[in-house]
């Protein structure tokens, strides 16, 4: 089991008002320069919303929803520094309810 952090708000907010592919775009190559793997994703519609242990954090997120995982809390600290209107939470996956922390929603 491993711990995802995450950043959550509308999907047009992340991906039509924000920079993010932008800022995205940057930390890949950043990865790139440095030889190190991948450790964040964007999940749109993300099915993990919808575990109950996620209900108070979900309720504040307009959908249809979006969000940045990482495994990396720092990172995603910052992004929601950067953001600023954003939900930012945790979750263990695999789980009972969020068998797969990369799900989306149909």
């Amino acid at each position: 089991m491993s711990t995802y952090h995450f950043v959550a708000a509308s999907e047009a907010f992340l991906t039509v008002e924000e920079p993010l592919e932008e800022v995205l775009r940057e930390r890949v190559s950043n990865y790139a320069e440095k030889g190190r793997n991948i450790d964040f994703w964007l999940v749109k519609r993300p099915a993990f919303l919808e575990a109950p242990e996620l209900a108070a954090t979900a309720a504040a997120v307009p959908r249809p929803a979006a969000a940045v995982v990482s495994t990396d809390e720092k990172f995603i600290t910052f992004m929601k520094l950067r953001l600023e209107f954003v939900a930012q939470g945790s979750f263990e996956a695999p789980s009972a309810s969020i068998p797969d922390a990369l799900a989306s929603l149909a």
